[in-house]
């Protein structure tokens, strides 16, 4: 007999692992040197690696495709660049370092004056020795970025300068991925892919998606499944104008950016602010420890296009140190040492707590509802009355016999209780193996299938 697939609750445990941590690290390390963009051929080698580890789908939409108010822009590829002194030394080098380049520069070959030299160039006065990563997506223009404090020792002079870049029409490319599960109703998973040797903010939230989509497809599902790796802004704006009918379909989503530095957990509502990931999400941080919980706002990662009036989807964004709170955010110290195995899997371990809870946020009916059952000869309450605080299991059992009236789900019960949500799921399922609760099967589930009858086969 073929075994039973497990739930995604048993993930959970899993991935806390310090193999997990040290298995997406590898990852970052692998897809750190590659210097991306929202086009060309650094996004595309960072979406064929990610083929090796998931079966992942490339899409091709070619310069001057219309997206809503948006146009796919000319695609960008670069060689090399460097500045050189009046001794033919290269003292910013592309070769030892991909940000130092203007993002989307255009080629440029010429000697230049320092004077008119500095107009082209990028620093950090707060932080002299970190490279900034700076871009021109949108307006053609080209530019060095360097650290302070060699701006500050440039002598007067002419510089070679070497840009050996193209911008010509090619295409946007994005890789995506369908699992499917027992409804058509989706969870999407969305990280942006297109920023040069940044680990935190960019393939962070890439290695996190790719492990959850390659675990993800050995479980049982109720929601479907989509992954998108995207570059930045342009690409969700493209994939929501390509696919506004599987749009209608997603649920729930999690943006997913900044996942291995060593602080707290945080959380982004979506712009509707009471949708069920966002009640789950914040429920699951505060039984993590964490409060970090910010409002909607339409400033930030690709939330603010899924989130856009015309779609409104239920979509948060999570991450440790939100965007722009760390000195390193988009400097080149956000490198290989500020990522964390052990935050990697941490934060993978909450995606998935976040993910079980919306998987099993079933709603229940108490079979027993005329006053409460007599658990002690069930054996699930202690045979000593008269102590002073219940277990916080026999806790979850109470609450849930005294709401499971086909009108709360398990988070309206977690919400109430103060109680882990998986604390609750444990509860439920020793309720319904001894037949006191039974599944109001939901929206979301074929009418042949509930959690009790998956569970019924897993025993």
């Amino acid at each position: 007999m073929k075994s039973p697939l497990r739930l995604v609750s048993e993930l959970i445990p899993l991935s806390r692992g310090e193999s997990t941590g040290r298995e997406l690290y590898e990852l970052i390390k692998e897809l750190f040197p590659i210097c991306r963009s929202i086009t060309g051929e650094g996004l595309r080698s960072t979406l064929r690696i990610l083929q090796k580890h998931i079966p992942l789908t490339l899409e091709e939409i070619p310069t001057g495709t219309p997206a809503f108010d948006w146009t796919v822009p000319k695609e960008w590829n670069i060689r090399d660049a460097y500045i050189k002194n009046s001794s033919g030394e290269r003292i910013v080098d592309f070769q030892k370092s991909n940000l130092c380049v203007l993002n989307y520069s255009i080629p440029v070959n010429r000697k230049i004056s320092l004077d008119e030299l500095r107009a082209h160039l990028f620093t950090l006065p707060e932080q002299p020795e970190a490279i900034p990563y700076r871009t021109s997506y949108y307006r053609e223009a080209w530019g060095f970025c360097l650290p302070h404090r060699l701006l500050e020792s440039l002598a007067p002079g002419e510089y070679q300068v070497q840009i050996d870049s193209t911008l010509a029409a090619g295409h946007l490319s994005y890789g995506e991925l369908l699992l499917p599960g027992e409804s058509d109703e989706e969870i999407l998973i969305s990280a942006h892919a297109c920023h040069p040797s940044l680990a935190n903010d960019n393939l962070s939230g890439v290695a996190v998606a790719a492990f959850l989509a390659r675990s993800l497809a050995d479980v049982h599902r109720r929601y479907s499944y989509r992954f998108l790796f995207l570059p930045g802004t342009i690409g969700s704006i493209v994939w929501l104008s390509r696919n506004q009918q599987s749009a209608s379909r997603i649920s729930h989503g999690l943006v997913l950016a900044c996942l291995g530095d060593s602080g707290s957990l945080s959380y982004k509502k979506s712009r509707r602010g009471d949708a069920e990931v966002d009640r789950v999400a914040v429920h699951v941080l505060k039984h993590l420890g964490s409060q970090n919980v910010r409002d909607f706002s339409p400033y930030g990662y690709d939330e603010r296009q899924y989130c856009s009036p015309g779609f409104n989807l239920s979509v948060g964004c999570l991450s440790r140190t939100p965007h722009g709170q760390f000195p390193e955010y988009h400097t080149s110290e956000d490198n290989l040492d500020f990522v964390r195995p052990d935050a990697l899997a941490d934060s993978c371990a909450c995606v998935l707590s976040i993910l079980a809870a919306l998987e099993e946020n079933q709603t229940y009916r108490n079979r027993n509802p005329m006053c409460e059952p007599q658990l002690g000869r069930r054996g699930l309450y202690r045979q000593l009355g008269g102590m002073r605080d219940a277990g916080q299991l026999e806790m979850a059992m109470l609450w849930l016999l005294n709401l499971s009236d086909e009108t709360h789900s398990v988070i309206d019960i977690a919400e109430r209780s103060n109680l882990p949500f998986d604390c609750l799921r444990t509860a439920a399922a020793t309720l319904r193996e001894n037949g006191l609760l039974e599944a109001v099967v939901p929206r979301t589930m074929k009418s042949d299938v509930s959690l009790d009858s998956i569970a019924g086969n897993r025993r």
